[in-house]
């Protein structure tokens, strides 16, 4: 994976992770509340990426090979069938 595909995934993990220690310590359980706290997760994140002059995720590359195509690459080198 490239530099840029792996800053993605890492910051989407990141997001993910901040949201789910977020919503247990507040012990959230609505949709409503959820969703707030998932934008504006979302939302400081990015504004981190901006102010450390890192690249916004819409404006890095297309991937040559889609996540499937990866995936079903994987799966021909190890032996396994197409859908794990």
């Amino acid at each position: 994976m490239d530099n840029m595909g792996s800053d993605e995934l890492i910051a989407n993990l990141f997001r993910i992770s901040q949201t789910e220690q977020k919503l247990n310590k507040d012990n959230i359980h609505t949709e409503k509340a959820s969703n707030e706290i998932h934008y504006n997760i979302g939302k400081n994140i990015r504004e981190v990426i901006a102010k450390n002059g890192g690249t916004m995720p819409e404006d890095l590359p297309t991937p040559k090979k889609s996540l499937k195509e990866l995936e079903k690459e994987k799966n021909k080198s190890l032996n396994l069938p197409d859908e794990c």
